[in-house]
């Protein structure tokens, strides 16, 4: 499977870590920052979360094009905390593109994080982006991987050869956390299933293929194909679930070639402790089980920090795109996210030694097997 792009660099601010590095180490490592925050849910039970200390957040920027009204706290919040992260990746002179996924709005009281964003984020940065070219995602946790998809199309237009993808959420908002907490959807004390809230940022520096060659750098990982799909019976939806969703993303991944691939070893999933995104995976594994080498690592970040919202897909491509790279990880790897509400997306990574099939592949199939440089 020919790459579609590269993974040049990775950036993070998670509550395990505050670095792609660090936070690869701590989940490595099975280390946990899941605490008791002081919110309590409607029966006064303690809320157990993934939220970063306030201390550890940089300061919003005192630059006066930063509006000092207007802003809710979520928005703020979600400023300080794409930062550092953003910072690690920031290409230096031409501007890049960001193709940035944001919380997707719930129901139509809650404020939504839109456009305005972008421009906020270049001020708290004091660096700019090619806004002409930037796209704004506002699907939650899948918004990664349809940001990711668009990018990868935009490289390989020609339009650009480097592009910053990336996520960034938080749940620590009351309003957000009391309309789940209505919903019955948190992981509290006594409750039988619901998901840790957490919060973080995660962005990649993708470059079109060559890229990597002519900036004299090695490539964490490459690309080897992205698939989105919509799931029309989500979780607030009155339609039947049926699993096409995810299923349909895995399908458009794997068109692009369907012989040459070797099987998948390893999975990142958006498993947040929600029975709905296990059975989900499920139907879309049984439709696709001839993709999938035994025994499978099945991997899910979310244990470890909480469920990171809409920076949950780049965190994972950038996690596994990191143990591929290091070695510790063998590919290929498929990572994949699902939203609230309709939007699904998957990528597939490839270590940078074997971006198609594996030597092992290509000598089984030579005629007369020789050894290659």
């Amino acid at each position: 499977m020919a790459g579609l792009a590269d993974i040049l660099a990775a950036g993070m601010m998670t509550p395990v870590g505050l670095s792609a590095e660090t936070t690869a180490a701590a989940v490595r490592a099975g280390i946990s920052r899941i605490r008791e925050s002081d919110i309590q849910d409607k029966r006064f039970r303690s809320l157990r979360a993934g939220f970063l200390a306030e201390e550890l957040l940089p300061p919003l920027t005192s630059d006066p094009r930063l509006p000092r009204t207007g802003l809710t706290a979520r928005h703020r919040r979600m400023l300080r905390l794409a930062t550092r992260a953003l910072l690690q990746v920031i290409p230096d002179g031409e501007p890049a593109p960001l193709f940035l996924a944001l919380p997707e709005p719930m129901r139509p009281t809650e404020a939504p994080i839109g456009d305005t964003f972008l421009a906020h984020l270049e001020v708290q940065l004091g660096r700019e982006f090619d806004l002409r070219q930037s796209q704004v995602f506002q699907q939650g946790r899948a918004g990664g991987m349809v940001a990711l998809a668009s990018a990868c199309q935009a490289l390989r237009g020609g339009r650009i050869s480097t592009a910053l993808v990336g996520g960034v959420d938080t749940y620590l908002d009351l309003r957000r956390l009391t309309g789940l907490d209505q919903e019955e959807r948190l992981l509290v004390d006594r409750a039988t299933e619901g998901f840790l809230p957490g919060e973080g940022a995660a962005f990649l520096l993708l470059g079109a293929p060559g890229e990597a060659r002519r900036q004299q750098r090695a490539p964490l990982a490459h690309i080897l194909g992205v698939g989105t799909g919509t799931e029309e019976g989500h979780r607030y939806s009155d339609l039947p679930y049926r699993g096409d969703g995810l299923s349909q993303a895995f399908r458009q991944l794997f068109a692009s070639d369907a012989s040459s691939t070797p099987r998948i070893r390893h999975v990142y999933g958006s498993f947040n402790g929600e029975h709905f995104w296990a059975k989900e995976w499920g139907v879309s594994y049984v439709r696709h089980g001839r993709r999938f080498a035994e025994p499978l690592r099945v991997d899910h970040p979310v244990e470890f920090m909480g469920d990171t919202g809409a920076a949950l897909g780049p965190l994972m491509s950038g996690l596994a795109a990191m143990g591929l790279a290091k070695g510790y990880h063998q590919g290929p790897i498929l990572v994949w996210s699902s939203s609230d509400r309709e939007a699904r997306g998957a990528v597939l990574l490839g270590s940078r030694q074997e971006p198609g099939p594996t030597r092992a592949a290509i000598l089984a199939r030579s005629p007369h097997p020789t050894e290659h440089a």
